[in-house]
């Protein structure tokens, strides 16, 4: 007999509780208003700590921008970065070579691996009108085995990734957006090889769920191993879980070994899904560093410092495309990817 395990509710502070494999989750949503000639916000910025803004003054925050809001080039080692963009724009650069524009529904796969530098800068190209922004970053972690592959970068399309439609009973729908994994017998485009997400037996589930007021839907059971959360981040009613009446801003831990039964209130709800199998190993992790044992990272920021991981072939540390350049992403290796 499965023994189900009972709803854990948590609310959802700045810093969102997070479970292995994943290490990490941030929801950006930024109310950036025109854009000026240097694509950064047509307005004064003052009251603002220069190159570390993350006040949400007036609706946003320019974050570690000084000019375009945005993360200028850093490192990463030992893991991967996945990038839901919502709304707005992003404009990639990397120590690699790879370079792009991305959003409105796109998605940026980075296997980080043995190291690289990259830069996510939120260019407002619309002088104009307002340039909203809304976005998930989230940390997946490689195993040993994996943590110095080569790194890689891929897209998953918009307009490529699978959206699935659910009407039940009542006819009431529900629409799931997949980023990673399966559901429902769907499959998600293919992240970058070496990915943890990438061997079908880590079970790895990233997906997005929009559901009508009144509507239901059931997250299948997985694994008695597999660990699911759920993050209620945006509604104006709540949604049930068994007996449990949940409100929004909260993270749902669950098991994955039995189906999970989500009810919606009268009010349209929006939820993101994490699940996978955990690594089974220590985790030990130094700002954008993730490896094993301290060891291990002393030596992430020796060969940093000595390398910087190939170096940085652009301009500038907050590169940026021309305002009137669309989506697109050009790999080191020569090919151009247009949308």
């Amino acid at each position: 007999m499965t023994n189900k395990k009972e709803p854990e509710v948590q609310k959802l502070n700045a810093q969102w509780s997070i479970e292995n494999p994943f290490l990490f989750c941030a929801h950006h949503q930024d109310a950036y208003p025109k854009g000026n000639s240097e694509m950064g916000p047509a307005v004064p910025l003052s009251g603002r700590n220069p190159g570390s803004d993350f006040s949400g003054k007036d609706g946003f925050s320019m974050y570690h921008g000084d000019k375009v809001p945005g993360f200028p080039a850093h490192p990463h080692r030992g893991f991967e970065t996945v990038t839901i963009v919502l709304n707005g724009l992003i404009d990639h650069f990397d120590s690699k070579g790879n370079e792009g524009r991305y959003g409105n529904g796109d998605v940026q796969w980075l296997t980080a691996g043995a190291g690289c530098q990259h830069n996510e800068m939120f260019p407002l190209v619309n002088d104009d009108k307002e340039n909203p922004l809304e976005l998930f970053q989230i940390w997946l972690n490689l195993p040993a085995k994996d943590k110095f592959v080569k790194p890689d970068y891929k897209m998953l399309w918009a307009e490529d990734i699978p959206v699935i439609q659910l009407t039940d009973a009542n006819k009431k729908r529900s629409t799931v957006r997949l980023i990673a994994g399966t559901f429902r017998q769907h499959e998600s485009l293919k992240p970058c090889p070496d990915s943890y997400a990438n061997n079908e037996n880590n079970h790895v589930g990233i997906f997005l769920i929009q559901m009508e007021p009144l509507a239901t839907i059931t997250l299948p059971a997985v694994s008695e191993t597999l660990t699911r959360n759920l993050y209620y981040y945006r509604g104006e009613d709540q949604i049930q879980i068994d007996d449990l009446k949940i409100g929004s801003s909260n993270r749902i831990k669950l098991g994955g070994n039995t189906d999970t039964i989500i009810t919606n209130g009268k009010k349209e709800s929006f939820i993101i899904v994490l699940e996978g199998e955990p690594i089974q190993e220590p985790i030990v992790q130094y700002g954008p560093f993730v490896m094993n044992t301290e060891n291990e990272i002393r030596q992430a920021m020796n060969d940093y410092q000595n390398t910087a991981f190939g170096g940085w072939p652009w301009s500038r540390p907050d590169q940026v495309h021309e305002r009137k350049v669309g989506r697109f992403a050009r790999y080191a290796d020569g090919r151009t990817e247009k949308r």
